[in-house]
């Protein structure tokens, strides 16, 4: 997890807004836990006949503006503190953009990558069996998040739809077009950091072909981060994943970077520009570290939690910071960032694009009436741009940082509607 206990520093977080923008005590208290946590053994038969047990968890944190609403993920490293302080992101996420959701998270602990297609079919039908009795459209419905994706979501979905004697599409989002999925759902979390970098460009008076760019993480939400900013004609400095990454002078090129990591298996074997993909002098790999620390303007952080650290803050020199995988900041890395006088744009803004994106999906079920992509993108640029235009204006206005505005606005919302029914 880092040099800081994930959930801790998501609950030390509201800790902090709470202090300063003198939120009552229980309100604080109510939202540092989970309103419902469950966990189940699920035992599989594996294919070479033995049983093997696997760990799962679902953490419901709150469901006062709607029904929980978050993802399952398929790791290792899945824990309990990790699925709880998620799933207070996703609190957080929901309120922020102003969709009816509350908060929720799911996983299983187990490596995908060992398990032949039978048997993640039946793990994931498992997981379904498992917790039926607390998701469903109006209740809590879950929806991809790391190594999950919507072929798993398929299998969901029917299973739930069995269980319940009906075909119940909106049980699940992410799911296939086939079955109600929603077009551009797939490229909707890195399309909304694009929309977050288009907002910084209209109040920073940035230029696009001036603004450089370094990407850490180049799965799902990177690739389409980085395919969507160099439409936009930003430039794409360096890139990197778990095992390095490289950088190119005249600038990466997303296609062409993405083609040749799938050829070659690593992307540090990948120098990239135009159609060729080669050694070059002007290219060069570099370690994670190193792209972290890139002399770029904007640095998005897109792979895992705790990446930017207390002991690596002072040397990032990127000017501002899009937060798109979920807590890539420490607290004690937040703290010295801000005084060096970065601009960040929190996880819970930054990477809302995939939730807003499953509220349409759910729509779409709830109305029968299927939506074309560019209503997709239409919406949630609309959506995300109005959450960054608050924030922003909220932290300008009451010389706060963007986190501690986005924050206070997400947990107001909240409140206010605990509020309204005690």
């Amino acid at each position: 997890m880092g040099e800081e206990n994930f959930l801790d520093s998501v609950q030390n977080k509201l800790e902090k807004v709470g202090k300063i923008m003198d939120i009552p005590r229980e309100f604080i208290d109510d939202l540092k836990t989970p309103n419902f946590f469950a966990k189940a053994k699920i035992s599989l038969i594996m294919d070479n006949g033995q049983r093997r047990n696997f760990l799962a968890f679902r953490s419901q944190h709150n469901n006062a503006l709607g029904p929980y609403k978050g993802g399952i993920r398929f790791h290792p490293k899945v824990s309990e503190e990790e699925v709880k302080a998620l799933s207070l992101l996703m609190t957080l996420k929901c309120s922020l953009v102003g969709i009816p959701f509350g908060g929720a998270k799911g996983g299983i602990i187990v490596n995908p990558k060992e398990l032949s297609k039978r048997e993640l079919e039946e793990l994931s039908r498992q997981y379904v069996r498992m917790f039926f009795s607390i998701i469903g459209p109006d209740k809590d419905i879950p929806a991809p998040d790391v190594n999950t994706n919507p072929q798993i979501m398929a299998w969901m979905v029917d299973e739930y739809s069995h269980l319940n004697g009906k075909f119940t599409p909106g049980a699940f989002t992410g799911k296939p077009e086939e079955l109600w999925g929603l077009k551009g759902r797939n490229e909707a979390t890195g399309y909304g950091g694009v929309v977050m970098l288009e907002k910084l460009r209209e109040v920073m008076k940035l230029e696009p072909s001036k603004t450089t760019i370094a990407l850490q993480g180049f799965g799902n939400v990177g690739y389409h981060f980085a395919k969507f900013a160099y439409e936009k004609g930003y430039k794409i400095m360096s890139i990197s994943e778990e095992e390095g990454g490289i950088y190119l002078k005249g600038g990466l090129t997303p296609e062409t970077v993405k083609s040749c990591k799938e050829e070659k298996g690593r992307i540090d074997d990948c120098y990239c520009r135009g159609s060729v993909c080669d050694y070059r002098d002007d290219g060069k790999e570099m370690s994670n570290e190193e792209v972290l620390e890139s002399d770029v303007d904007v640095l998005v952080p897109a792979a895992v939690e705790n990446v930017i650290t207390e002991d690596n803050a002072d040397k990032i020199r990127a000017k501002y910071i899009i937060a798109m995988a979920n807590g890539p900041i420490t607290e004690k890395a937040q703290e010295i960032l801000e005084k060096n006088g970065k601009i960040i744009i929190p996880d819970f803004l930054a990477n809302a694009g995939g939730v807003t994106a499953s509220y349409f999906e759910w729509l779409q079920a709830k109305q029968g009436k299927l939506w074309e992509k560019e209503k997709t993108f239409k919406e949630l640029s609309r959506i995300m741009g109005e959450a960054f235009d608050k924030a922003w204006k909220f932290s300008e206005e009451n010389k706060v940082s963007l986190e501690m505005a986005a924050l206070f606005l997400a947990v107001k919302r909240v409140i206010d509607s605990i509020k309204v029914r005690r």
